[in-house]
């Protein structure tokens, strides 16, 4: 029997196909499921296909409504998750002319033929919701059986080919997550991983902590052998499945502590410091520091955790392995800033097809102030959000009623509106350079009493982000350099009562803010978005919070809100304490430092497509 070879030196018997030696062309004659006769082709990057039927190229319709299957003529490798032969059995095609919606319903009109079928298993995006992925396929059947097989290794050799695909994956399940659906959530996306032939180790979490304490014993070498570590759980749990990677493995310098920067500017003769027993200031009296002299210069970048100025030329042992997360959680805001859909088939398809980008995170060190003690610096990592006052009480409170689900937060977080409690505190902030190299100005023009019209141009984070990919590529700061600060870091100070202060990663878009935190924060652009809600009356702070819950709001736009981008801040709280809420967790602390970290964490997603 004659054979023809393509590009990849593959033959195929001639009753499949054949081939076009100039263009690397492969097809042959199939027919589709519920389709008909189609010519299909393999080109460099996917498959394509049309009908040999001139009747059947429109595709069949129901009541109206078009089959999508049927209008999807190609898919690209890089689209496909999985192909299966099915053996010997039946393959459906319509019968000619098969218009009307009541030749649906009567299924003698299907031919029903027995012949040898392979399936190609990928994915299809909503039309209304491109972000949200629908699962797909396509089952194409040939009576020679050498010809599906030859078809099928061609395929598979095809897929192999996608290097950045994992293989083997650590996998854990919080059972207890959301609205108490993880376990189930697993078992429905874990056949799609089974299929794909990716093997996973999965471990479900027994108590509270489970997964931090595997991750912080489990051996390198272990670690290494697996493509990648998925939590199959909400934002929290993801945080305490990083936390437990990151906290034994990476070594950087830690940021300055609040004490640290007040004493050393203070020190440098500057007239602009206050003393600790001065009055309160307005946080509209907001102060800026000159530039910080070379001692606090040098602390600031080669101190790590034990108080050593060694810093290792690479913060990790070997490579990286990826992050994934498969929504289960109450608010999931990672998923849906990463993935644009919180569909727990959504994630596990950008899982097993290896799509890859950079999340920032943010290193947050809680300081003792004892004064008969050391400083002990107590370090955690969040990947996508810190709040104290407002936020951190509801998280706080919201522990005592788990057993509502999701729904406490609407419930506990009316009560601390309704207590409308502030909260002394003083926050300095390494001031952020705008792109002409200067400081960026916050003055701000009054429409109304509290309203202000400050607009800024907002450059939404989406798949393929230019913005992102610049920072990741900029220079030798790959991925896992912490912050430096340049000779001209000047820091600012406000100091006053607060409602709420938050530092945001990302956006944060939830179901409850369909905008986010802050609309047009990026995954990987090495910027902390920190915002302080000064004290107000009931009513402007209910106004902010009804801009942030509506799509196009503007809950920045306030004059008791000051927002501004930086590397690095730092917290001290006065009197009456709140806690952090740092992705979801609780965090206690009364002096508090926190600096980013770009890209340093690798994750199973390409971005939202916006």
């Amino acid at each position: 029997m004659e054979e023809a070879h393509d590009d990849d030196d593959s033959s195929f018997p001639d009753s499949g196909g054949n081939v076009d030696r100039d263009g690397g062309l492969l097809s042959g004659c199939f027919f589709l499921d519920h389709v008909g006769e189609v010519l299909l082709s393999r080109n460099h990057d996917g498959l394509s296909w049309r009908c040999l039927d001139a009747t059947d190229c429109e595709g069949t319709t129901c009541l109206g409504i078009g089959n999508s299957q049927d209008c999807k003529t190609e898919i690209k490798f890089s689209d496909i998750y999985a192909v299966e032969f099915l053996n010997y059995g039946l393959l459906h095609t319509p019968k000619s002319g098969l218009r009307h919606a009541k030749d649906c319903f009567r299924e003698r009109l299907l031919n029903s033929q027995e012949m040898y079928r392979f399936t190609v298993h990928g994915f299809q995006s909503s039309p209304k919701e491109p972000c949200l992925w629908k699962l797909a396929e396509f089952t194409f059947g040939h009576m020679d059986l050498q010809t599906c097989q030859s078809w099928m290794d061609q395929l598979n050799y095809s897929l192999i080919k996608e290097v950045d695909r994992p293989r083997n994956l650590l996998v854990f399940v919080h059972p207890k997550s959301g609205k108490g659906n993880g376990s189930k959530v697993w078992e429905t996306v874990s056949k799609i991983f089974i299929r794909a032939k990716v093997t996973t180790k999965v471990i479900t979490t027994e108590r509270a902590g489970h997964a931090f304490d595997v991750m912080t014993s489990i051996q390198n070498k272990e670690l290494h052998s697996y493509d990648g570590i998925i939590a199959v759980g909400g934002d929290g749990f993801f945080n305490e499945i990083l936390n437990g990677y990151l906290l034994p493995r990476l070594k950087v310098p830690l940021p300055p502590s609040p004490s640290e920067i007040f004493n050393s500017v203070r020190s440098s003769g500057s007239s602009s410091v206050p003393e600790q027993g001065d009055a309160v200031h307005e946080t509209d009296q907001k102060e800026q520091y000159p530039l910080l002299p070379d001692s606090v210069q040098e602390f600031m970048n080669f101190r790590t955790v034990n108080g050593s100025c060694e810093v290792p030329d690479h913060p990790f042992s070997g490579e990286r392995p990826r992050f994934g997360l498969i929504p289960a959680g109450s608010t999931d805001a990672i998923v849906i800033c990463t993935t644009g859909a919180r569909d727990p088939v959504t994630s596990a398809l950008h899982i097993i097809l290896g799509r890859k980008i950079f999340l920032d995170a943010m290193q947050v060190v809680r300081w003792k102030t004892a004064s008969t003690s050391t400083i002990e610096p107590f370090i955690r990592y969040a990947a996508s959000f810190a709040g104290y006052g407002f936020y951190g009480d509801v998280i706080s409170e919201s522990e005592k009623y788990r057993w509502m689900g999701p729904k406490r937060y609407d419930y506990v977080g009316t009560k601390i509106f309704l207590k409308h409690r502030s909260y002394e505190a003083e926050v300095m902030f390494e001031e952020a350079e705008s792109e002409n190299g200067k400081a960026s100005p916050h003055t701000r023009s009054k429409t109304w009493p509290f309203r202000s019209t400050t607009r800024s141009e907002k450059i939404l984070c989406r798949a393929k982000c230019s913005i992102c990919n610049n920072k990741a590529e900029d220079g030798n700061n790959i991925h896992t350099t912490p912050i430096s600060y340049p000779e001209n870091t000047r820091w600012c100070r406000t100091k006053g009562r607060f409602l709420s202060i938050g530092a945001a990663v990302m956006s944060n878009r939830n179901e409850r803010a369909p905008d986010g935190l802050v609309v047009d924060a990026h995954l990987s652009d090495g910027f902390l978005h920190l915002i302080l809600i000064k004290d107000c009356s009931r009513p402007k702070y209910l106004w902010h919070l009804t801009e942030l819950a509506k799509r196009g709001g503007e809950p920045l736009n306030f004059e008791f809100v000051e927002y501004h981008k930086t590397r690095a801040f730092t917290f001290t709280s006065f009197g009456e304490e709140s806690v952090w809420n740092l992705d979801g967790e609780i965090f206690e602390a009364h002096h508090l430092s926190a600096q980013v970290l770009r890209g340093l964490i690798p994750l199973f997603a390409s971005g939202p497509e916006i």
